[in-house]
């Protein structure tokens, strides 16, 4: 009983550890005085690497965290995950640091509304990126605390979708947000399969490059930092 109440306390630490490091920080007058003491770029560079590592941990602990099983494994869960994935990193390869006012961290720098390039694909191309991370291991992970982990990160990546459309939409008022958005998705590729956008040149061989090099790496590194290879067995 000791040793289960343990493994449950350490998921719940790792999971309110991760909420707070991302609640926190996000607050205006706590990420003026972080970018204040550590610049812009070491703000960033330093925020991601601490959720990285507090998304590390959470995952493993959610390993840890006495084993409820819902639905047994099966092969095709593994498939479903390693064929998505490679999609999820391009979706984030072509986000970052791509224009984009209509979603967080976006800039309307360089953002032609009648060329929305990865906008196309989604208004929120990192969220949905998260989303599909969260939902194919969510299904490939059929114990109570993966599913809560997963599941709940998945939730909240299209719950903020929607939020921050809303949010977007006040900011800018209703005629700007509308002119910015017109060609965008908020389901993925709804512009395209509605004929308000059609892709006008493919994205750069850079941000392919990236995608599928920190897909690789994902690959590579899973089993040493998760602990479980995320290959079909043979």
């Amino acid at each position: 009983m000791g040793a289960s109440l343990a493994g449950w306390g350490e998921f719940a630490a790792a999971f309110l550890i991760f909420l707070l490091s991302h609640a926190l920080p996000a607050r205006p007058p706590v990420r003026r005085r972080l970018v204040a003491a550590l610049g812009e770029r070491g703000y960033l560079i330093g925020y991601s690497a601490m959720s990285l590592v507090i998304l590390a941990w959470l995952v493993v602990a959610a390993g840890r965290a006495p084993f409820v099983l819902l639905w047994p494994y099966a092969a095709w869960q593994a498939w479903l995950a390693n064929l998505a994935m490679p999609l999820a990193c391009l979706l984030a390869a072509c986000a970052l640091g791509a224009p984009n006012p209509l979603s967080f961290g976006g800039t309307a720098r360089g953002y032609d509304p009648a060329r929305p390039g990865i906008v196309g694909v989604s208004r929120h191309p990192l969220l949905l990126a998260i989303a599909i991370w969260a939902g194919v291991h969510a299904v490939a992970n059929g114990n109570f605390a993966h599913v809560l982990l997963f599941g709940s990160f998945a939730a909240f990546a299209v719950l903020s979708m929607r939020v921050l459309d809303r949010r977007r939409r006040r900011q800018l008022g209703e005629a700007e947000w509308a002119r910015l958005a017109a060609r965008s998705s908020g389901w993925p590729l709804a512009a395209l399969l509605d004929g308000r956008w059609r892709p006008t040149s493919p994205p750069g061989a850079t941000r392919i490059a990236l995608g599928l090099l920190a897909w690789l790496l994902l690959l590579a590194l899973h089993p040493a930092a998760i602990g479980v290879s995320p290959l079909p067995p043979g």
